[in-house]
């Protein structure tokens, strides 16, 4: 999304940083089709390392006397601001028609998106619980559940966008929930297995004729684990973070049948792929943008 936004614009340069074999093929060339200003680089690394190392760049006093710098990933409040308002309206929309507050399952990696429905409830929106999906890196499910936070290194998933050993958005929900028995009692977090995704893929697509991405089957499963009472007297928001075409080699074998591509998607996939490789060091990251 920021590569299309800020392709071709004069007086922006974009260096997108994605974990090595750690992306489904289109992701990649979603990420890598783009040239001119918009710099696509493979790390030898994790999300974890990718974010890790913007964040070096953001504090190093000379790439800052260089060049001026911001994050468009979810370091950035810029980033969470607007989902807010995702949040905000869905609610509004559905405690309008119903007269009840709606709960939601956010599919969560980073936890900004997290972040974002936890400040729009805390702003006063009429949301009820919120419950958090997570894949098998279950750094934010065992920490609500115990009270120690371990972070570690991330293990590759189906759902590998939210595949996040140390997600920094957690001390943002610390801001806002400063005791943890406290955070445990306003959110809740669950853990999916791949193969917990791939049969919820497949269930749902026969049962609902719905097609999910990974990510959004964590969704869909964690809530199927909701006991009845918890889930009685609210309407339930499950929210989608990517269309199923991006992840046509997991999916289309599950459903048995092809994922249509959208036209916009089915544009970029016609596109070049450029995109370099570089190590996980803050040198390496320097030298890319020094080479721009």
């Amino acid at each position: 999304a920021v590569a299309a936004a800020f392709h071709g614009r004069p007086w922006a340069r974009v260096i997108v940083l994605f974990p090595k074999g750690r992306v489904s093929a289109r992701q990649q060339q979603q990420l890598t089709c783009w040239g001119d200003n918009v710099l696509a680089l493979a790390v030898n690394g994790t999300f974890d390392d990718c974010q890790q190392l913007v964040k070096h760049a953001l504090a190093d006093a000379g790439v800052n006397r260089r060049f001026d710098l911001s994050s468009a990933n979810s370091i950035n409040i810029g980033r969470l601001l607007p989902q807010v308002v995702y949040y905000a309206a869905a609610s509004l929309e559905l405690w309008r028609e119903e007269g009840r507050s709606p709960a939601f399952v956010v599919p969560s990696g980073n936890l900004g998106n997290a972040v974002a429905c936890a400040w729009a409830r805390s702003m006063g929106m009429p949301i009820a619980a919120i419950v958090l999906a997570h894949n098998a890196n279950r750094t934010v499910p065992e920490y609500l559940a115990s009270g120690q936070w371990r972070p570690r290194p991330a293990i590759a998933t189906l759902a590998s966008a939210m595949d996040v050993g140390d997600p920094s958005n957690m001390e943002r929900l610390r801001v806002l929930y400063p005791d943890w028995s406290m955070l445990a009692q306003q959110v809740e977090a669950h853990s999916v297995t791949d193969e917990q995704i791939r049969q919820c893929i497949a269930k749902d697509f026969k049962r609902l004729g719905t097609c999910w991405c990974p990510h959004t089957a964590t969704a869909a499963h964690v809530y199927e684990r909701i006991a009845a009472t918890t889930k009685h007297g609210h309407h339930w928001v499950l929210v989608a973070t990517a269309h199923p075409a991006k992840f046509d080699e997991i999916v289309e074998p599950l459903i048995g049948e092809g994922v249509p591509i959208p036209a916009a998607l089915g544009h970029l996939l016609q596109r070049p792929s450029r995109f370099d490789e570089i190590p996980n060091t803050l040198d390496a990251l320097k030298a890319a943008m020094l080479s721009t």
